[in-house]
């Protein structure tokens, strides 16, 4: 009963999806017309594997995108792009986005969900089926998702590489396929019925990270008016530094020379998998173009495009990445990564035996990463700008049947709030209270994508994030309200090391 209200009260709040037929085909994009496929019912229409960009292979391999090629007649847009490289079974060729849309016509400037998907910029793609955005999409919005380079594809710096530009920069090619995917959107989306000036972009993990460096980009200014950025901040999931060019040159040097020392123009000719085997991208890093600085001291002063955001974490995101750890390496990890402000990690998250250390490990990667996200929130609102949201997802998604050892218990693990946002059940099976967090959450997220504020008629309350009014986080779990304040002992602590490491890296 709670879910057909969410629902209904959605809707409402977008001006009602009609009960007709989806947009009709071909739709005109910019390189031509397009044809799609319905989604389980009639109002769905989908387009998968348009491409946004010119294949990046050969001569335009770590060059900017270029717009993609006309084409004539109309183009069966029904299967999904190739992923890029180095996922397995990948491809240079695989700059193409998706839209799902129950628009039935160009002119209901519905709003836009663009989404970015993690992977550590590595792996990753479009494909995954967790990033259907069938289930978004029917309380809605047009929902896009996209390719970007990744790896030694997408982010790779070299000094002739840098000399050829026409912007003293290299790197950061997988970012500048956001931008272009951004600016296809702008260029393209009204014909799907969605609205180029109600654009939110929306990521999770290395994707959330990116929706950060997107704000902090001019380049990316104009591209989109909100943002949600899920179990990933300026510095990733914990606080970090980021690399800049001169560094990333270097690392670009040392793939030529694993390369037989070739040259930028020979590298252009190797096949694609000679690159995978031994190189491996850098991340986004500071170009001084793309990125003119550190993307958390572009948010510090304020220099970000400043948009009403919607972020958090999840209660045990370290059970996806960490491995078991004894007393010993936990003591000297946390002297040689904290220093003199070790003693006061260890009163927090002490380590007298080594169950005692693994739970102060799971313990302290969680922290640190809903300190993260909770200080992107406070930066947000300290601009005076915009409005920020803060969540801690706590579900504990069920065990998948007939898996080994009764399936993999991880709790609410990192990635595990992205089916429930998708409303994308997969192998476990869901009860109600699966169910109705899921409503709730796609709910929360289509009306922030709406109008900048996720409550909506018969949906718990959530509180814009304020230091001083309403410091606590709103908790996504079996109960969806308002949670405790933060302990303010760590939020101190991971201030102190985050002002550490800044003044370290000056």
């Amino acid at each position: 009963m709670i879910r057909a209200t969410l629902s209904v009260a959605t809707l409402v709040c977008l001006g009602g999806v009609p009960a007709s037929a989806a947009i009709g085909d071909p739709v005109h994009v910019d390189a031509g017309l397009v044809s799609g496929i319905s989604g389980s019912s009639q109002e769905m229409r989908i387009y998968k594997g348009i491409p946004f960009a010119a294949p990046p292979v050969g001569n335009l391999r770590w060059r900017a995108p270029q717009p993609p090629p006309h084409w004539d007649g109309v183009r069966k847009a029904e299967q999904f792009g190739a992923a890029c490289l180095p996922n397995r079974q990948g491809s240079e060729d695989c700059l193409y986005l998706n839209v799902w849309t129950a628009a039935k016509s160009a002119g209901e400037r519905r709003p836009v969900m663009v989404w970015i998907y993690g992977g550590g910029f590595n792996t990753g793609s479009a494909l995954v089926p967790s990033y259907d955005g069938e289930g978004l999409a029917k309380k809605g919005p047009v929902v896009v998702t996209f390719n970007y380079r990744l790896g030694p594809f997408g982010f790779f710096s070299h000094p002739d590489l840098t000399k050829e530009s026409d912007r003293s920069a290299s790197g950061n090619q997988g970012l500048m396929d956001m931008v272009a995917a951004l600016q296809w959107v702008q260029k393209n989306i009204a014909a799907f019925g969605g609205d180029p000036k109600r654009v939110t972009i929306f990521g999770e993990s290395a994707g959330s990270v990116a929706v950060a460096d997107l704000m902090a980009s001019p380049q990316a200014k104009g591209l989109f008016i909100r943002a949600i950025g899920e179990s990933g901040g300026f510095s990733g999931l914990s606080i970090g530094r980021m690399r800049g060019l001169a560094e990333s040159e270097q690392a670009g040097v040392k793939l030529a020379e694993s390369l037989n020392g070739r040259s930028l123009a020979e590298l252009r000719l190797l096949p694609a998998a000679a690159i995978v085997k031994d190189g491996r991208g850098t991340g986004a890093i500071v170009d001084g173009w793309f990125l003119p600085q550190d993307t958390d001291t572009t948010f510090v002063q304020g220099k970000q495009n400043a948009v009403p955001v919607l972020v958090g974490s999840n209660k045990d995101e370290g059970t996806f990445f960490l491995q078991p750890t004894t007393t010993e390496r936990f003591l000297d990890q946390s002297k040689r990564r904290f220093g003199d402000l070790a003693e006061a990690f260890l009163k927090i998250y002490p380590a007298a035996s080594d169950e005692e250390a693994n739970a102060s490990q799971l313990r302290a990667f969680a922290d640190e990463a809903a300190w993260v996200m909770r200080e992107w929130a406070r930066i947000e609102v300290k601009t005076g700008k915009t409005k920020a949201y803060l969540y801690y997802f706590t579900h504990e998604p069920p065990a998948v049947p007939g898996a080994k050892g009764g399936g993999q218990r991880r709790g609410a693990t990192h990635v595990a709030e992205v089916p429930y946002v998708f409303q994308k059940q997969l192998n476990s099976p869901w009860t109600d209270v699966d169910h109705q967090l899921s409503d709730t959450m796609s709910s929360y997220w289509v009306n922030f994508a709406s109008n900048g504020d996720p409550n909506g008629k018969g949906l718990p309350k959530w509180p814009a994030f304020d230091e001083n009014k309403s410091p606590a986080p709103m908790v996504l779990g079996d109960n969806v309200e308002a949670g405790s304040v933060p302990d303010a002992v760590k939020l101190n602590f991971y201030q102190s090391a985050y002002e550490k490491q800044k003044a370290r890296s000056r």
